[in-house]
């Protein structure tokens, strides 16, 4: 049972504006996953882009006869979610190291914002972010784990191409791949924004600063980059 003393804290430390900021964070993770995974027709995000060609090199493998190429690739691919999952669950300790001692974060905080917080704000402050990075690290593990799926689906794609079996697994290697590509981004784009939720320690106003720079980012990165451009580029 909570005790009403530490609600009556709680309720004295957090504003509306620090409801509204952790709101908004969440509400622009959401919507920034969706409109990047669900991008208007005529304007595909870069992960979209990607997929169509993540199809499109499983198309081409039934057709090479020599496939070390694309074992290589699977194999950064694995190494790449390995090292992320792992970076993820050191985070996460050091921030349940953190949160159980919080004094030092407390200078910082003192230092910069000229006022003193109660352990317990800082901890939930902490556990935002410690959100974030556990989705990430799942994300991860399951991204490893799908990538992983697909290099046995791969490894059983026929060496003929006129084999009827040939296109259809590597059609369904293609579409695991595309779903580990997936979760791999969401992953990345929750690192995103547990980097924005690390402001939230200096105050509500700098945790909406902080998701509306994350959101511009991805935002530019998915639809306004030079990659994009060169993925939209058609040979003359």
């Amino acid at each position: 049972m909570v005790c009403p003393m530490t609600l009556n804290t709680l309720s004295t430390q957090f504003s509306t504006l620090d409801a509204i900021a952790v709101a908004v964070i969440v509400l622009a993770w959401i919507i920034t996953t969706h409109l990047i995974e669900n991008p208007p027709k005529n304007h595909p995000s870069v992960s979209r882009l990607m997929a169509f060609y993540r199809q499109e090199w499983m198309v081409h493998y039934v057709e090479r006869n020599v496939r070390v190429f694309d074992a290589q690739i699977m194999g950064n691919l694995r190494q790449s979610t390995a090292f992320f999952a792992s970076s993820s669950m050191i985070a996460i300790g050091a921030l349940v190291a953190l949160i159980g001692n919080t004094d030092q974060i407390a200078g910082v905080t003192r230092d910069l914002t000229q006022s003193a917080e109660p352990a317990l704000v800082l901890e939930l402050k902490l556990v935002l972010v410690l959100l974030f990075i556990g989705n990430a690290f799942l994300k991860f593990v399951w991204s490893h784990r799908l990538f992983g799926y697909c290099s046995v689906l791969m490894a059983a794609v026929p060496n003929d191409a006129e084999h009827p079996a040939a296109l259809s697994r590597a059609q369904k290697a293609g579409a695991i791949n595309i779903t580990a590509s997936r979760s791999f981004n969401r992953g990345i784009r929750a690192i995103y924004f547990a980097l924005a939720a690390i402001c939230w320690i200096l105050g509500p106003l700098a945790l909406l600063l902080a998701v509306m720079v994350t959101v511009i980012v991805l935002g530019r990165r998915e639809f306004a980059s030079q990659s994009r451009a060169a993925l939209l580029k058609e040979p003359r």
